[in-house]
């Protein structure tokens, strides 16, 4: 049911990685110009239209990380898919969190600019650890479901 734990919790994960679409990761901060790290990967901020340095693989694996998350929630009379679908989402998540840190550190190398994380850098680690909270429950679940089912 939508109503239960696990849903909550994958619920707001959703929502933690889904803000990651409107926040800037990062900042780079050259001579001349300043860059933010965003999910298209690096734009000058003067200039919003222009990208620096493209991050198609970060764009992809953010809209993989926030669409199984979302299939997750309504998997919920599968359970044990939906335990599969936890572990590939946590996954998911901590490459996220691999994935912005590298791109951040690669543009700083290639622009020659000061790099600096902003907070948004630790969300897709609190979206793993959601995750893994909802994983718990939906295993505490099939196992209920297993023991009642034992006893008949």
């Amino acid at each position: 049911m939508i109503q239960r734990i696990q849903s909550l919790f994958l619920f707001f994960a959703l929502i933690i990685t889904g803000s990651l679409f409107f926040l800037n990761m990062a900042e780079l901060v050259n001579t001349s110009e300043s860059y933010a790290l965003i999910y298209k990967g690096v734009i000058s901020i003067e200039e919003t239209s222009s990208t620096a340095m493209p991050a198609l693989a970060l764009n992809i694996l953010l809209v993989l990380a926030v669409a199984i998350t979302a299939i997750t929630i309504f998997m919920y009379k599968k359970r044990i898919l939906q335990i599969r679908l936890c572990a590939l989402n946590m996954g998911l998540h901590a490459g996220l969190s691999v994935m912005i840190f590298y791109f951040g550190k690669t543009a700083a190398k290639e622009l020659l600019a000061e790099l600096s994380f902003n907070w948004p850098l630790i969300l897709p680690l609190v979206s793993l650890i959601l995750i893994f909270l909802s994983l718990r429950a939906i295993g505490k679940d099939e196992a209920l479901v297993r023991s009642l089912n034992r006893i008949r």
